[in-house]
Parts: structure tokens; C-alpha cells; sequence
């Protein structure tokens, strides 16, 4: 008969070697999934946190991305989105590093 403490340390190690495994492998990040959804003016209002007369004015001036069926006006979630990050300030670092990058390019194309 095995020692019952030897069979609970043959596991531990086999347990700690399995975590180890885990831990060295490549982490396998998972783009977020947006499904888009098709939302009415009111739900628009609700989702950008403006009025409804501000999203018919940001519609007639073309501000909006937006969809017209007959008299009903349909905006994308996933295209709201993009109009959103459109609007992102950049940071001095990433401003920076895009100049550095640029001047590298165009150094190049002077040789």
C-alpha cells in the first residue's frame, strides 16, 4: 500500500508543474466581440449621453453615421463606436513617437 503522503505530493507536483505550463504560455488575447445593433434616435440619445434634438441636428450636419428606412432614421452600435474613437486625443507619447517615426521615414527618402 502507497503512503497516502506520497500520493498527495506526486499530485501537488503534478499540479504546480500543469500551473507552470500554463503560466509560460503565450497569453492568446481575444479581440472584444461587437455585435452590432441596429438603435432607434432615443436609444442613440442614450448611448452617446446627448439629447434627441442634438442627435437630429448632428444627423442633418452629417455628423452622424446613420441609416434612413422610410421615415425612421437607424444607427449602427459598432459604427457609433468608430465615430467615438475618431474623436480620442492622443497622448504626448504617442504623438512623440509618431514624429520619430516620421522623421526616420523621411531621413530615409533624403539619402
Amino acid at each position: 500500500m502507497n503512503n497516502p503522503f506520497e500520493v498527495i505530493e506526486a499530485r501537488l507536483s503534478s499540479i504546480e508543474n500543469l500551473i507552470l505550463d500554463l503560466k509560460h504560455q503565450p497569453k492568446q488575447v481575444k479581440p472584444l466581440e461587437q455585435t452590432e445593433q441596429l438603435l432607434t434616435v432615443q436609444e442613440t440619445a442614450r448611448f452617446l449621453n446627448l439629447t434627441v434634438p442634438t442627435i437630429y441636428s448632428k444627423v442633418s450636419k452629417g455628423e452622424l453615421p446613420v441609416m434612413k428606412r422610410s421615415k425612421r432614421l437607424y444607427f449602427s452600435s459598432t459604427e457609433l463606436m468608430s465615430y467615438l474613437k475618431e474623436g480620442r486625443k492622443k497622448t504626448n507619447a504617442q504623438i512623440e513617437q509618431e514624429a520619430e517615426a516620421y522623421l526616420c521615414n523621411n531621413k530615409k527618402g533624403l539619402k
